[in-house]
């Protein structure tokens, strides 16, 4: 198939060639007619001067119309010639009929004429108008020959306008295909690249609204969490205080630093979109028995009597930064519910690598819930997004979340995450 830039330029070549051919045949006449070597010798003051008047407005005329046809093509915000093409085309055509009268010299300005008929004309007109323009072209001819030593009408007189015009019936529908094709292929070519821009503004879309979420995730997960802790931890020291008891305070404001240092370092970390600081330190057994530590800590801090332990079942494996990262956030909120609204007195942290997958499951013997009242809908003070959260995290990973519970029961929240090929095989 051809390209839009390649037919582009056979058309551009086109239509340079057709204006050439015509100043050149219309020159060729002019100076002919100047000189006398036409077909009815030196012309009189009077043809002379008709000729030379009507040949410069005729060029004007032809000029005129090109060059706006031009300039708007070029730039479409131009005046648009194209609602006056016919009338254009009907002065063209008159202004060389009066000049067939002056000479038949101007016969050969004929052939270009043919193509603007072609182009510019519906077909079911623009071959009656080229046979009606070749009987009167040669009639034209046979008028000019008559006082001649030949006379009469001549067979060359007749084959000749004949096969120019079939020439340019044929090269021209096949100027009008290229054309078209021209035109589709440039139609084709703009729907691909809006095609293309919209594709393209969907996925920035689309990449901001996942970015956006990621953030989501990662402030309600880290420094909200934390900052949750620092006012519950606050408010235990200004009790403290209050009842004069120092040591809890000092206590209290112990873990509110570790808390603000902890989160600084979180709000840091997912801006570089690193890991969180935790697993960097060290690997993920390590951090969930710390994270078990911590609860047990802050719970104690705040006077609760929660015991928070962490077991490991199977050969633990390294596994990449996203499953860390995932089964930390889903142990850092499920803890955090854990010590906000279960009032529990034991919470278990299970850690499990079963061959082909990671399981992560968190017991506590608090009041427990009715699971199908947990949707996971966000509430109007920014609360209420943690499962939903971790759903999305689990998502990315094939992952999925189970949560067994009765009111008075304890809870269960048991999350699975297939390993990867490699890890898995191993």
């Amino acid at each position: 198939m051809q390209s839009p830039a390649g037919a582009a330029t056979i058309l551009r070549v086109l239509r340079v060639s057709l204006h050439v051919g015509f100043a050149v045949l219309l020159l060729v006449a002019v100076v002919r007619l100047l000189t006398g070597v036409g077909t009815a010798g030196t012309p009189s003051p009077v043809a002379l001067t008709a000729g030379l008047g009507l040949s410069a407005l005729l060029a004007a005329v032809y000029l005129a119309g090109t060059v706006l046809e031009k300039r708007h093509s070029s730039d479409p915000s131009r005046f648009n010639p194209s609602k006056y093409a016919r009338w254009w085309l009907a002065a063209v055509m008159l202004l060389w009929l009066l000049l067939l009268l002056v000479s038949s010299d101007f016969a050969w300005v004929a052939f270009p004429l043919f193509f603007l008929q072609l182009h510019l004309l519906p077909r079911g007109l623009a071959l009656p108008a080229i046979a009606v323009s070749t009987a009167l072209l040669v009639g034209t001819l046979w008028f000019h020959s008559r006082g001649s030593s030949d006379g009469g009408l001549q067979l060359s007189m007749i084959l000749g306008p004949v096969f120019g015009a079939v020439f340019a019936v044929v090269t021209g529908l096949a100027y009008r295909a290229l054309f078209l094709e021209a035109e589709n292929q440039r139609t084709v070519a703009d729907e691909l690249r809006r095609t293309r821009a919209e594709l393209a503004r969907t996925q920035h879309d689309a990449g901001m609204l996942a970015e956006r979420e990621r953030i989501a995730r990662e402030i309600h997960d880290t420094l909200a969490q934390g900052f949750s802790s620092i006012v519950l931890m606050g408010r235990s020291a200004e009790k403290a205080l209050e009842s004069s008891d120092v040591e809890t305070a000092r206590e209290s404001l112990k873990i509110v630093q570790d808390t603000a240092s902890a989160n600084l370092a979180e709000a840091r970390s997912f801006v570089r979109g690193l890991r969180s600081p935790d697993l960097e330190q060290s690997g993920l057994v390590d951090t969930l028995r710390r994270l078990c530590e911590k609860t047990e800590t802050e719970a104690a801090a705040r006077g609760s009597a929660l015991r928070c332990r962490f077991e490991l079942v199977g050969a633990p494996v390294e596994l990449p930064n996203t499953y860390q990262t995932t089964l930390l956030r889903a142990a850092q909120a499920s803890l955090a519910n854990v010590w906000a609204h279960a009032h529990a007195r034991a919470a278990v942290v299970t850690l499990s690598f079963l061959g082909a997958e990671v399981t992560l499951d968190v017991f506590d013997d608090g009041i427990g819930f009715e699971p199908s009242t947990a949707a996971g809908t966000a509430r109007g003070d920014g609360t209420g997004v943690g499962l939903q959260s971790l759903r999305e995290r689990l998502a990315a990973l094939d992952g999925r979340l189970e949560i067994e519970s009765a009111p008075g029961e304890g809870t269960v929240v048991a999350v699975r995450v297939p390993l990867p090929a490699d890890e898995g095989a191993a």
